[in-house]
Order: structure tokens, then C-alpha cells, then sequence
């Protein structure tokens, strides 16, 4: 059958009305006190003239507000477009412009960012009274905090006593406007659907094996889909409670996991290396049990050896797809669990084409990954050409990733297309590079890319962080990695440095490849 959030939400706070649905740090709610906070804050969007169909922006880092204006929009059926809050100036004036939002509900100040300054710059009408001429479309700006414009208006205008919602939501309405994340072109905004988001998150809790009694403990951003679906509401599918951060800390990530005695954790091979990586994890007990991450085979096995994660499962999707295609299921074996060696959820297809032809290859042939079915996304907003590259006429949605099908229709990932780099003619994905690194025990984090090479093209570049109280010259690693893979994939240039964050991490701890290379080039002197 399909639903709404809204109506999964109702049989959850229904069923089990004091279950608690959400904990930010110290802050929690119940899924009773979730779902009459949502109700408040749809039935005050509906007082400022929001409605079905209208765009509502949400710049905000995670916490119980953000869940609370996800679900009040989507029960009113406005449509949420979450704002990287990492975003500077330029970036959040395309995003409110691009999107039409006649709303935006924001944070004031988060990670040292004064929205509302950079409000000020984009649309100076916030001072007098909206709407201005920069953003014609945006009426409403309602402020999180203590610097509220005379042109916005507080947060507690959505915490007014409920009165009665508009009830003709539909599965098939778009909820949620995802903005990808524009690295080689301007960021497109995927249309996804309550129908659409609801059944991967349902697929995906299934094969995670999420329960009632699980404390999942997901550090992804709000702001992306991994955060929407793949933990607000897989959480929401199993009736489970859903354990956050603001931001993610590994310290502070740590002693929530301890004290709320988490079962289930989330993450990439960022956040997973620094959890089992951090020089004091012995200090603080944890209950996990499984989880899923999106990450190479030997952190995988790292995750489920030194973080007793006995059901862990291993995920890889995109935004265009809500966003998971394939998820490895707790109780399939674990060497394909660990692998990432799995058929997609019932009522979706996989199949693998050629990147220029587009002819479908057979089994155990690399090539692009494309889908088809009830995932996949309505279109890009307001982007029509890009829309048509991206989803031929027949249904199937083009990843622009690599993978290979096994002769019984299982599906491997190998990696992103646009980071594959090909070296004297040989294909090289980063991650098969940095999971050899990985495998080093001084390695905590490695990060592999493609530079320029006269001879061969492109060479493998790698950057290191050691783990704590290690040293290592970079010819060691080098050498580790001439034993252990193909000469063309051993990294010509290599350097050890302590931290990504100077050179560019995204909201979700995921290093910026493009931003790496750019950094590479002036390290190497091969600008």
C-alpha cells in the first residue's frame, strides 16, 4: 500500500505513543510528542499562506526542529529543500532562487556562520519586508534563534496549538527537492516522492534489521537524502528511536552511543575510520549490534571486527534513487555482506551499459549502473535538459557510477565515474588504492586521486593521516602498496599530513576528490 509520511507517522504515535522517536544530545521527544510537534508546525505554515506544492527551505543543522518541520511540511503537503549548512553566500542564493522556496526556516548562527548577515547580502528586503527583489518568490523567513529580522519572524509562530491540516496529500507528490553536489556543474535539485522515500526506507530498515528497540545512532547531515531516508525515516518504518548530533564529534559521538546504549550505527569510511581510530574509544563501552555503511571491504572488516558490528551491512546509492539501490541484507552471508554483493530491493532493475555506447553489457562486464523503478527520482527541478541526460525515455535512470553483475544478477559497485582515473590505459578506482592503505596498521585515513603524468597520463596520488603516536615516510606506504596491488595502481606521489579538513570535507565527512586533486597539483608541482 502506499503511504504518506504523515500517515506512517499517525500509526507510529498510535501504536506506540510514548516510544521515544528522536534524541539530539541531551534532547529527545516522544513519537505522541513528535507527531503533535509536526501538527503545530504544518498548521502554523498554513497561517503564513504556505500550501500544497510550495517550497519550504530548511537551513538548519540536525536537531528536533529539523525533524519537526520535515514531517509538519510534508503533512500539509508543502515541499522541503534542505540547505547544506556548509553553504557560503553564492551558494545559498542559487539554492533559494533555483528551488522558488516561498519559505525558509532558519538556524541564526551555526559552525561559526551568521545566516542571517549572509541573508542580509543576498536579500536585503529581510530588514523592511518580504518579498524583495532578489528573491520575488520568497515570503517568509522564520528565524531559529535570537537575531530575527524585522522582516522574519520567530521559530515559536510553528509551535502555536494545531488546528485542522489539509488531508489531500498524495504518495506520488513530490516532498523533498535534494540539491546534489554541483562539483562539476550547478548543483541540480532531485524531485523525490513521499512513495518514493518511504519504500527505500523501508527496504533498507529491512535489510539493516532494524527493530523497535533499536537505538540507531545516524550522524548523516538532515540535509542530505542519507539523513532523510536512510535515517529519519528507516527509523520512522521500524518505529525504532533515531539518535543524533548536531554535528558530528567523535568524541561526542562516542559518549552518546555509550550513555544511550545505541545498537545500530551509520556511516562512511570517514566516520567509521575515526570512530575505531579515536585514541580513547576503550572508555567508552558500546552496545552496537549492526548497521550499515557505505565503505570499501577492509573497513568494512575493520568495523565489523574491532566494533563488534555482527550484523553490519554494507549500502551504495545516490540522491537520484532516494538514494539506495543496493543494501546487503543482516542475514545474508557475511563475506558478500562485507563486500557489498547483493540484488537490489524488490520492484527496481539493475543493469550495466557501456559509458559511451550505451549498450547493455553482460554479466561480470564493468560498466555504468542504471536503474529503473520506483525510486527513482521525478526529475531534476526546473532543469529539463538535465533531466533528459539523466533519465533515458524508457524509464532507467543513468548513476554515472561503475559496477559489474554476477551471473546471478548481484550487483558490485566499484566506484564513481567521475573518480575513476586511468593510468597508461588502465583503470584505476581510488578506492581499491585506499583499501590497500587501509590495511596498514600506522594507516587511520587514506585518500587516493589521479594526477597528471607525462608517460602515462594520470598517476595515482595518495594523502595519508597516521594513526596516533605513528610515524611512517612515505616511501613505507609506497612500498606496502607495491607488495599488495598492480604497479599501476601504486601511488607515484604520497604524503602524510593530519587532517582533510584545510583541503575541503563535505557536511556528511566525506572528503571532496575534486578539491583534493586541486591540492595535489600544488603539493606535487605538477601545475
Amino acid at each position: 500500500m502506499l503511504r504518506t509520511f504523515g500517515s506512517v507517522l499517525a500509526d507510529v504515535a498510535v501504536r506506540q505513543p510514548e516510544a521515544e522517536a528522536l534524541v539530539v544530545g541531551a534532547r529527545r521527544l516522544t513519537y505522541a510528542g513528535l507527531q503533535e510537534a509536526a501538527r503545530r508546525v504544518g498548521s502554523g505554515l498554513l497561517r503564513l499562506g504556505i500550501r500544497r506544492g510550495d517550497h519550504v527551505a530548511v537551513c538548519m543543522e540536525n536537531g528536533l526542529e529539523w525533524v519537526q518541520v520535515f514531517y509538519g511540511c510534508a503533512l500539509i503537503g508543502a515541499v522541503v529543500v534542505p540547505v547544506n549548512t556548509r553553504f557560503k553566500e553564492a551558494e545559498l542564493r542559487y539554492c533559494l532562487a533555483q528551488s522558488d522556496a516561498k519559505a525558509l526556516v532558519v538556524v541564526d548562527r551555526f559552525l561559526k556562520i551568521d545566516f542571517i548577515a549572509m541573508l542580509r547580502a543576498i536579500e536585503p528586503a529581510i530588514d523592511e519586508g518580504l518579498p524583495g527583489s532578489t528573491l520575488p518568490q520568497l515570503r517568509q523567513v522564520i528565524v531559529r534563534g535570537t537575531d530575527v529580522p524585522p522582516g522574519a519572524l520567530p521559530f515559536s509562530v510553528l509551535e502555536e496549538p494545531a488546528s485542522a491540516l489539509e488531508t489531500a496529500v498524495q504518495p506520488a507528490d513530490v516532498v523533498l527537492i535534494q540539491y546534489t553536489s554541483g562539483t562539476t556543474a550547478e548543483p541540480k535539485g532531485v524531485m523525490l516522492s513521499h512513495d518514493s522515500m518511504l519504500r527505500n526506507a523501508a527496504n533498507a530498515a529491512a535489510r539493516i534489521g532494524i527493530r523497535p528497540d533499536d537505538r540507531y545512532f545516524s550522524p548523516r547531515p538532515f540535509y542530505h537524502v542519507a539523513g532523510t531516508t536512510l535515517a529519519i525515516l528507516a527509523a520512522l518504518s521500524a518505529g525504532a528511536c533515531l539518535v543524533t548530533l548536531p554535528m558530528f564529534d567523535t568524541d561526542e559521538a562516542l559518549a552518546l552511543m555509550s550513555r544511550e546504549r545505541c545498537t545500530l550505527i551509520s556511516g562512511n569510511d570517514t566516520i567509521f575510520l575515526m570512530v575505531m581510530n579515536h585514541p580513547r574509544r576503550a572508555e567508552f563501552p558500546l552496545s552496537l549490534r549492526g548497521g550499515w555503511a557505505a565503505a570499501g571491504i577492509e573497513v568494512m572488516q575493520q568495523a565489523h571486527d574491532r566494533l563488534g558490528l555482527k550484523d553490519l551491512v554494507y549500502a551504495y546509492g545516490l540522491s537520484e534513487a532516494s538514494p539506495n539501490v543496493i543494501m546487503t541484507g543482516y542475514d545474508e552471508p557475511l563475506a558478500d555482506r562485507l563486500a557489498g554483493i547483493t540484488r537490489t530491493h524488490k520492484g527496481l532493475e539493475i543493469r550495466i551499459c557501456d559509458v559511451e555506447s550505451g549498450a547493455v553489457l553482460p554479466a561480470g562486464t564493468p560498466g555504468e549502473i542504471q536503474v529503473r523503478g520506483w525510486s527513482v527520482m521525478k526529475g531534476y527541478y526546473n532543469k529539463p535538459a538535465e533531466t533528459a541526460k539523466a533519465l533515458l525515455p524508457e524509464g532507467w535512470l543513468r548513476t554515472g557510477d561503475l559496477g559489474v553483475l554476477d551471473g546471478q544478477g548481484r550487483l558490485r559497485f566499484i566506484g564513481r565515474a567521475k573518480d575513476i582515473f586511468r593510468v597508461g590505459g588502465e583503470n584505476v578506482a581510488p578506492a581499491d588504492v585506499e583499501e590497500v592503505l587501509h590495511g596498514h596498521p600506522k594507516v587511520k585515513q587514506a585518500q587516493v586521486i589521479g594526477v597528471p603524468d607525462q608517460r602515462l597520463g594520470e598517476v595515482a596520488a595518495a594523502y595519508v593521516i597516521l594513526n596516533e603516536g605513528q610515524s611512517a615516510r612515505p616511501a613505507e606506504l609506497i612500498e606496502w602498496c607495491r607488495a599488495r596491488c598492480a604497479n599501476f595502481k601504486v601511488p607515484r606521489y604520497l604524503r602524510v599530513i593530519e587532517t582533510f579538513d584545510g583541503i575541503g570535507m563535505t557536511g556528511s565527512s566525506k572528503v571532496q576528490k575534486h578539491k583534493l586533486r586541486e591540492q595535489a597539483l600544488k603539493d606535487f608541482n605538477l601545475g
